[in-house]
């Protein structure tokens, strides 16, 4: 299990992680929600050892989060971070096998050879093996390091926002192979995503940040309301439930603008405009 406890974080003046804990079951995947410049992605840094904690402890099996053993810890996880670049002049076979760059050696084994490929097929892009990476569009890359970190075969497995570039269909492709995956390997799973409506599919857990802090945290099912909506995105929302009791989002939006209030606005900035035009004229 993957625990955090009391965990604060600050860059400059900005808190970006108030007082917070939680814990984090393996076989589950663990889905980050909430506005922009909340905190998520950098959660996942500070989980990773990229950002340095300003107080808190996060451990997981019995070892805790220390700078001095951060490759030791390291070791553990799967990363996928939200830049999907691949400015380099490498094939995307050996992309995928520079997950396993801990274990290459001079020659490569037939076996890790036909893992790679085999990552490949299972989300369809096999047909792109000797590709060169730098050819490719955003949505191939990003599927691409998503079997690069498959092949880590990590304990923790962390995405920040892994569909933001992907179609509908590659979207569905890469969330079922990860929860697929996840649950047949015992990963803890923790993913950044905006879509709602994703997250509350593919979800077994969320967690809910807004202005640093955890405002909820449980199945979607159960937290995910509403007057959570309002609360965090300030977005009026209906949430209904399927058959099987997973909700799904429907964002409503503001009343449209009625012809006397565009009246009103129309004459606001025309007063604005005058206004500027006369200091402008005086200050000449």
């Amino acid at each position: 299990m993957l625990t955090v406890n009391n965990l604060n974080v600050t860059l400059d003046t900005l808190v970006l992680a108030n007082d917070m804990s939680f814990a984090l079951e393996p076989g589950k995947v663990n889905v980050i929600i909430g506005p922009n410049g909340t905190g998520k992605s950098t959660l996942l840094k500070t989980l990773f050892g990229d950002i340095q904690a300003k107080s808190g402890v996060v451990s997981f099996e019995n070892e805790t989060l220390q700078r001095k053993q951060l490759s030791r810890w390291r070791k553990q996880f799967g990363y996928m971070p939200q830049d999907i670049r691949l400015d380099v002049e490498l094939s995307v076979l050996e992309v995928v096998l520079l997950g396993q760059l801990n274990t290459l050696g001079f020659r490569l084994d037939d076996s890790v050879i036909e893992e790679a490929l085999s990552a490949l097929d299972k989300i369809g892009l096999l047909h792109l093996a000797d590709r060169q990476v730098n050819k490719l569009s955003g949505g191939q890359c990003q599927m691409i390091l998503f079997a690069q970190a498959l092949m880590r075969k990590p304990k923790i497995l962390m995405l920040d926002e892994p569909v933001s570039a992907l179609d509908l269909h590659f979207q569905h492709v890469l969330l079922d192979h990860l929860d697929a995956q996840t649950k047949e390997q015992g990963w803890v799973t923790i993913m950044v995503l905006h879509d709602l409506n994703l997250a509350a599919q593919y979800a077994d857990n969320l967690l809910v940040l807004k202005d640093g802090k955890l405002v909820a945290n449980g199945h979607p099912s159960d937290i995910l309301t509403p007057s959570l909506v309002k609360n965090v995105y300030n977005v009026n929302a209906d949430i209904t439930k399927d058959s099987a009791g997973i909700p799904f989002v429907r964002t409503i939006r503001n009343t449209r603008t009625t012809s006397s209030s565009k009246t009103s606005e129309s004459n606001n900035l025309s007063g604005t405009r005058k206004k500027i035009i006369s200091i402008a004229e005086g200050a000449i």
